[in-house]
């Protein structure tokens, strides 16, 4: 069967909805913090040289960027589509490129040729290194894309804190460019101290905070939700982290050749105003918000018709994340008039025509029930949502692209 035959039997089997397979990626610089539901015997399944596994992706077209052992579809989802015993799977990236304007809409593939954003769990046990995700003028220069995101502390899978359950964000007002050049040059002397130029701010599961690109960032030891334009450069800044040191290459891996020395090159890649913006809480910081606005009543009329909707990352033109939580008992239509990947964080039931099911453990290479892509004919036509539970709600979260026409705040 070829990938054209492929996709048309996966698109009808799911009358639109695309079930992914789980995406696995490790980090080399990290500890898993063991909250993403694998097997223990699996968090090291792709060997310890390559790090734990302490990320799993969602509907990404995006590969991962971890270094010359990186085999070419690790961070890529796959559609799995079933006929009778046999199992085909074809790359997310390769059925967009086939018939991007059937899953994702003719405006997203007019507007950017792809589909452009992605989720994201990860899960550590400890803290990430201060670091930035370049703007759009940086990542160019190294043919890359910028990679603006967002967090968010889902409830169901943070059972405990990790070791640092607080986030370091930007810098404190006054912090000039040689204070951060400082830091930089003493990057061999073990810890550099660039937290002792930044603020932390303890996480709370349930809410979450937006991120643009070239902002400085030590994310905490939450496991996060973390939707995402369609990227994966970065810059550590940090040169000690959970007292593990940190090489230069981690500063400099999406640096231009010529400026890899360069402090002045380096620090002009943060966004200056944003790390120094004295109202970076009320600016960045997200509680939920109900679907329909801030209005009078808007959470108990969605109560009301069986459903919780609450927009979840809402601050960025690039991307956007709900939470929506389908009661027990209750049969609803989502609609929608963009596609959208979903994962489910809570319950069971069905979702058009297949079973969807939140996992309790995973083994490394098994196949789940619990993602899905849903294409933007699907998503205007309306998905039926049943929780058949008596006492459990099932919880998804669910990512969209650019410009999300139903984001009205």
């Amino acid at each position: 069967m070829n990938d054209d035959r492929r996709l048309d039997a996966a698109l009808d089997q799911g009358g639109g909805i695309l079930r992914l397979a789980p995406t696995w990626v490790p980090r080399s610089f990290c500890i898993p913090g063991r909250r993403l539901k694998l097997h223990p015997d699996d968090y090291y399944a792709l060997g310890a040289h390559r790090g734990g596994i302490d990320e799993r992706w969602f509907a990404s077209t995006t590969p991962a960027d971890n270094g010359p052992l990186t085999p070419p579809d690790e961070g890529l989802s796959y559609i799995v589509m079933r006929d009778g015993a046999v199992e085909h799977r074809l790359l997310l990236r390769d059925a967009v490129a086939l018939a991007g304007a059937q899953i994702i809409g003719p405006r997203l593939m007019r507007d950017y040729g792809g589909w452009p954003m992605y989720s994201k769990f990860f899960d550590n046990l400890g803290p990430l290194p201060h670091h930035l995700h370049q703007q759009r003028k940086d990542a160019e220069q190294v043919e890359q894309q910028p990679k603006p995101e967002a967090y968010f502390f889902p409830t169901q899978l943070n059972n405990h804190g990790g070791r640092f359950p607080f986030t370091f964000f930007g810098l404190e007002p006054g912090t000039t460019r040689e204070d951060v050049k400082r830091c930089l040059r003493d990057w061999d002397k073990g810890d550099n101290k660039i937290l002792n130029l930044s603020k932390a701010y303890k996480l709370e599961p349930g809410t979450g905070w937006d991120v643009p690109a070239g902002v400085l960032h030590a994310p905490g030891s939450l496991c996060t939700y973390e939707p995402q334009y369609a990227s994966d450069v970065f810059a550590m800044f940090q040169s000690l982290v959970d007292l593990v040191p940190v090489s230069w290459e981690m500063l400099v891996k999406d640096v231009p050749e010529a400026h890899k020395q360069g402090l002045d090159y380096i620090v002009d890649m943060l966004d200056w105003e944003e790390n120094l913006n004295p109202e970076f809480v009320q600016d960045r910081f997200m509680q939920p918000l109900p679907v329909r606005g801030v209005v009078p009543d808007a959470t108990e009329e969605l109560i009301a018709e069986g459903c919780i909707d609450e927009w979840i990352a809402y601050r960025s033109p690039d991307f956007s994340a709900k939470q929506t939580t389908i009661l027990p008992g209750s049969t609803v239509t989502l609609r929608d008039s963009a596609c959208y990947g979903l994962i489910l964080v809570q319950g069971h039931g069905t979702m058009g025509s297949w079973a969807v099911e939140t996992p309790a453990m995973i083994r490394f290479g098994q196949l789940t029930q619990d993602e899905f892509f849903v294409s933007e004919a699907a998503a205007q036509e309306g998905v039926v949502v049943c929780n058949p539970s008596e006492t459990e709600p099932m919880v998804m979260l669910r990512h969209y692209g650019p410009s999300n026409p139903d984001l009205v705040l």
